[in-house]
């Protein structure tokens, strides 16, 4: 006999906490646990519908007081570099990637380190140890690589010094850059946007369609430089659509642009159901 089960994840919404991208605000989180047999699937399927993932979790944000922050993502097929990007792409050229499995290494968290403190010295990964940084990386359910750039030796160093990394999930229709981080003392190569650049090249060598960013949040600084790749999209009202000017996204910042969670949940796509015998 053969039967159907649903793939039937269960949700939650997590308390309120400061935002990290627009000050005086709270920030609370849609979520749902991305484990099982069925984790890959659930995981392409919610991530076309605006989550991210954080190990064995999927998340999406779900404010109380605006709808701000957009998932964004690169059409593959449509992106042409601007002049300052090929440039970009020129002077990094002497960098050499490397595709590996997620296994966390003592390099890599040196540099995670030196790019904090750098960087977001009072950010909320800021006391991050080896073994948090070690799950972050390693903790995943589904298909992901670690993309890591190294550099040529210096005097007095040995092998290639790495100098970016990108831990990178994997889905049927693209590429989802999780987080990156790379050497803060290199600020002249953009290595953060470099990364990007080289996402859609991997994405483009396999037949991917999107290079997806995670999101970009209108009147945040922190998230404006995603609007400078074209061929961006973004998923807003359940669809997604081109970014156009960023400016007519102010109105995500209303109160009234939040639908209530009931009905969020409720117009969430799950992956179609699997079957079984007895």
């Amino acid at each position: 006999m053969r039967h159907t089960l649903p793939i039937a994840p269960q949700f939650y919404v997590t308390a309120p906490q400061p935002c990290p991208y627009l000050e005086g605000r709270m920030e609370r989180k849609l979520f749902t646990a991305l484990q099982g047999d069925q984790a890959q699937k659930l995981n392409d399927a919610l991530s076309k519908q605006g989550f991210r993932r954080s190990q064995n979790v999927l998340y999406r944000p779900s404010c109380a007081e605006c709808s701000a922050c957009l998932s964004a993502r690169i059409r593959v097929a449509d992106f042409q570099p601007s002049r300052t990007q090929k440039r970009l792409m020129k002077a990094n050229a002497h960098l050499r990637r490397n595709a590996t499995s997620p296994w966390a290494t003592e390099d890599q968290f040196a540099l995670f380190r030196r790019y904090l403190d750098a960087r977001h010295a009072d950010g909320g990964m800021a006391d991050m140890d080896v073994f948090e940084f070690a799950a972050m990386i390693e903790e995943t359910p589904i298909k992901s690589r670690v993309i890591e750039y190294t550099r040529a030796a210096g005097p007095g160093e040995k092998g290639r010094p790495l100098v970016a990394v990108s831990l990178t999930d994997v889905f049927d229709d693209g590429l989802s850059m999780v987080y990156s981080f790379y050497d803060p003392t290199m600020q002249g190569l953009s290595l953060g946007t470099f990364a990007i650049l080289d996402h859609v090249e991997i994405a483009r060598e396999a037949g991917l369609p999107y290079v997806y960013l995670g999101y970009w949040v209108p009147g945040s600084r922190k998230m404006g430089y995603k609007s400078g790749f074209n061929a961006l999209e973004i998923y807003k009202g359940g669809v997604w659509q081109p970014i156009g000017e960023p400016a007519d996204h102010r109105a995500e910042l209303h109160p009234l642009s939040v639908d209530p969670i009931a009905e969020q949940v409720a117009r969430i796509a799950l992956p179609e159901a699997r079957a079984i015998r007895e």
